[in-house]
């Protein structure tokens, strides 16, 4: 694969965008995910003059009757698309005082930053097959990164920096809901977020819903207030519980569930629980389900079937909602 590297100045590849000679959104890559914090500081390095990596671009459709052709930019969609809105004052960008305006530069600044020089590694006429896994190659740092990772390398946003400080509290610490492992491999965020998601809509399927509310909280995150403060509250009472560290409570499928439907008696339904009360009933419970793990034979019809709901599929919706509705029961059997 013969790739060469060149420098082309921005305002070669601004014209090309401007008269479609550049195509900076090919069907393969993925949608503009930079919050707007992240687009000003990115203009302020080109116009200070810092380096940015490079990109790559290949050879697009050319039309053998004309000649004319278009390229594809294979790889700096976000980082090009910045600069080009940034160009034409774009209201997809709130400067604020940071950056003035490009109309508002002085005409030395402006040719500055047209002529910046960006280093641009042409592909040639390659094979769409082969230039969408060059494409996949150049985002991946290894095809080991799991979900979260991949969405932590999309999204720098207010969602999962919210979903970080979630997971970063002394409760999960404390009671040893996360292995190393887990905060190794971001599965600690993945979590709290699926828990965010979760007490802001319903339970979903597996991690169906987890880029769908990164995307739309990558700018905002309005509820994080609310929410810090409800987590608390919820985190709070289960602490209370006092169970050891080695109870099925802190199990992730249980915690999930318990978390969720304390959430929805305390916060949503205003329900008052009685701490005393609501330790018996999953004592109680919790110690059915364990005669079910152990393979001894139960007459408990709720614990047969909670304990397979946490067993097998345990992130499927359909055993979510079953584990749901089980401690719903079991929580609301002393709330009043």
């Amino acid at each position: 694969m013969d790739t060469s590297a060149s420098n082309r100045r921005l305002r070669v590849l601004l014209t090309a965008i401007a008269n479609s000679t550049l195509i900076p959104q090919p069907d393969f890559q993925r949608r503009l995910v930079w919050t707007n914090k992240d687009k000003v500081e990115f203009i302020r390095t080109v116009l200070e003059g810092y380096p940015f990596p490079e990109i790559y671009i290949a050879a697009g459709k050319v039309d053998p009757k004309t000649g004319e052709g278009a390229e594809v930019l294979v790889d700096g969609q976000q980082r090009i698309t910045t600069l080009y809105q940034y160009f034409k004052g774009s209201p997809d960008i709130r400067l604020g005082d940071i950056v003035p305006l490009y109309a508002e530069l002085e005409e030395a600044k402006q040719i500055e930053f047209l002529e910046y020089k960006v280093v641009v590694r042409d592909m040639g006429n390659m094979p769409l097959n082969d230039i969408k896994e060059v494409f996949k190659r150049i985002n991946s740092t290894s095809y080991g990164l799991n979900a979260m990772e991949l969405h932590n390398a999309r999204f720098g946003g207010e969602l999962k920096s919210f979903a970080e400080d979630i997971s970063k509290l002394h409760f999960f610490e404390d009671h040893r809901i996360f292995t190393s492992g887990d905060i190794k491999r971001m599965n600690d965020v993945k979590y709290c977020l699926g828990l965010i998601i979760t007490v802001m809509s319903t339970y979903f399927n597996r991690d169906n819903e987890l880029e769908t509310y990164l995307e739309k909280y990558n700018e905002e995150f309005p509820e994080s207030e609310r929410l810090s403060s409800e987590f608390d509250r919820v985190l709070s009472l289960i602490d209370r519980l006092n169970f050891e560290n080695t109870s099925r409570t802190y199990k992730k499928a249980d915690f999930y569930t318990l978390f969720v439907e304390i959430h929805r008696a305390l916060i949503k339904d205003g329900l008052s629980l009685d701490v005393a009360i609501l330790r018996a009933n999953l004592e109680h419970f919790y110690a059915a389900v364990e005669l079910v793990a152990s393979g001894q034979p139960s007459n408990n019809e709720n614990a047969l079937k909670y304990y397979k709901a946490a067993l097998q599929a345990s992130n499927d919706r359909g055993s979510r909602i079953l584990r749901g509705d089980i401690i719903s029961q079991l929580i609301r059997q002393q709330g009043n």
